[in-house]
């Protein structure tokens, strides 16, 4: 049965960062779809960012243009976790985020097609 277990949530000041994990258990995701989203009340979920890889032409990101120059995505295959490094942290981007895994296709739009969904880590900005 696949877990995953996001972490890494906070309170910050706009312009701070962190660093959220998602640990996945239950099978391998080496190079599989993994995607972080996020909720804001009274708004639709919203894909963040996504990344799986393809070989051998590479490894593939996507990003909301709202986090796009302050957010990466990236994982660590051998320990099976993806990470969302956010930097210049703003208001908005006060949320609980969630990740997810298998989507298909594996972009930030497509928030329907993805099959597990770990719990929620929240993160507030403000000052």
């Amino acid at each position: 049965q696949v877990h995953l277990v996001a972490s890494g949530g906070g309170s910050v000041r706009p312009g701070g960062s962190l660093r959220l994990s998602c640990s996945a258990s239950g099978r391998s995701y080496k190079g599989d779809c993994m995607g972080w989203f996020r909720d804001v009340p009274g708004k639709q979920r919203e894909g963040v960012a996504t990344i799986f890889t393809l070989p051998p032409r590479g490894t593939f990101t996507y990003y909301a243009d709202s986090v796009k120059g302050r957010f990466i995505i990236s994982r660590d295959d051998a320990k099976n976790v993806t990470y969302l490094q956010m930097d210049n942290l703003k208001p908005e981007d006060t949320a609980m985020y969630y990740c997810a895994s298998e989507g298909d296709p594996c972009t930030v739009s497509a928030v329907h097609s993805f099959d597990h969904w770990g719990q929620g880590t929240q993160v507030t900005v403000s000052s």
